[in-house]
């Protein structure tokens, strides 16, 4: 659909999904990056200030507290971050290393929840933020106990490339994902970000990957015997009490 035919509501969307995380922009990277003229820029922004959704810094401009209040609201992210947090604490405590939660949302894994020391790993992941399914250790751990058709569709398009050693190769990944299946854990070695390597465990429900848990080191310390059966226990707990919580609530 051309930018002259959308909508004010998917205009504002696409202003909105213009933001990186935590950073902000002018007027003018606001044109640039979503392709709106000037003055429809300037007026959805000017409307989007009086929402409380984007807030304004002299000539600068960054998301609003109205949208992350609207964001809190969100079942998913509140239900899941709720029961996952004492999980990934455990994880935190056992580790001292970074640890993810990850749902997926169609080729990409979103990050819902991190945990990270003073002396944290620098990593591309932030709440909020998505990568690839395909260069993260959550993705993989998240297409694999899909079923056959679905993990089909993601391999039939092109494989995204965070690093040289993001995985482009269908076959490759095809058999890593067979792996994943068999082990219960996915690993990812220098694919998402240069110096670090992480490890995630599928968070099933009735047999569906509804989130992953990783735990995140750097490459030199990377031990994934040792993270395998914390990462993988605390997976398999999350599961069984969502699958509780789920069966009261229906």
């Amino acid at each position: 659909m051309k930018r002259d035919e959308l909508s004010v509501l998917q205009r504002s969307a696409l202003v909105l999904g213009a933001f990186p995380g935590g950073g902000a922009l002018s007027l003018a990277e606001v044109v640039t990056r979503t392709g709106l003229p000037r003055s429809t820029s300037h007026r959805l922004l000017v409307d989007l200030v009086d929402l409380g959704w984007v807030s304004r810094r002299g000539t600068m401009f960054e998301l609003g507290m109205g949208l992350f209040e609207l964001g809190e609201r969100v079942g998913l992210k509140h239900r899941l971050r709720t029961a996952a947090l004492p999980f990934m604490q455990d994880l935190f405590a056992v580790t001292e290393q970074t640890v993810h939660l990850a749902v997926r949302d169609g080729h990409d894994a979103v990050y819902v929840e991190k945990i990270h020391g003073h002396s944290s790993l620098p990593l591309p992941s932030q709440i909020g933020g998505r990568l690839p399914l395909t260069c993260t250790a959550v993705g993989k751990a998240l297409i694999a106990p899909e079923d056959v058709a679905v993990r089909e569709e993601i391999l039939a398009r092109p494989l995204r490339r965070c690093t040289p050693r993001s995985i482009t190769d269908p076959k490759v990944l095809r058999r890593e994902l067979d792996s994943i299946r068999r082990t219960g854990v996915a690993l990812e070695r220098e694919e998402a970000a240069s110096g670090g390597c992480c490890l995630a465990a599928p968070v099933l429900v009735s047999g569906k990957p509804i989130a992953a848990l990783s735990v995140s080191v750097p490459t030199q310390s990377f031990a994934p015997e040792l993270l395998a059966p914390a990462v993988r226990t605390a997976a398999l707990a999350l599961g069984r009490l969502l699958a509780r919580t789920s069966t009261l609530d229906s």
